[in-house]
């Protein structure tokens, strides 16, 4: 574990690209949801992008309907979240491609229009 740790630290130190992917990726994320009409918790630089719906049986359903789509999302709802502030958590990674990252995007506008999110 702390030879992973160490490996990881030299790739960022000798590395930029990895932040800069990932960057990348989560502002493409963000600024296409939030166009679609979707609203984004969080730092615009966070790579946790979380989805508030508010409906905790909204969130559960949508989650399903996106791993239905072949995206892996997960729905959060009270107790781990507050009353009314169901969500779907999302996490953003450097290795994401541009194509993936619009494939779940282009999946949440469909499932966001089926269950009337957006």
């Amino acid at each position: 574990m702390v030879g992973a740790s160490i490996k990881v630290f030299d790739m960022l130190n000798n590395d930029s690209s990895f932040v800069e992917q990932i960057r990348s990726n989560t502002h493409m994320f963000r600024d296409r949801m939030t166009e679609a009409g979707f609203t984004i918790s969080g730092n615009r630089d966070h790579p946790i992008c979380p989805v508030m719906l508010g409906d905790a049986k909204l969130a559960s359903q949508m989650a399903d309907a996106m791993l239905e789509r072949g995206v892996f999302v997960i729905g959060f709802s009270y107790p781990v979240v507050p009353q009314d502030q169901a969500r779907i958590r999302c996490q953003i990674s450097a290795s994401h491609t541009t194509e993936q990252i619009q494939k779940t995007i282009d999946a949440f506008i469909e499932v966001g229009q089926e269950y009337g999110a957006i």
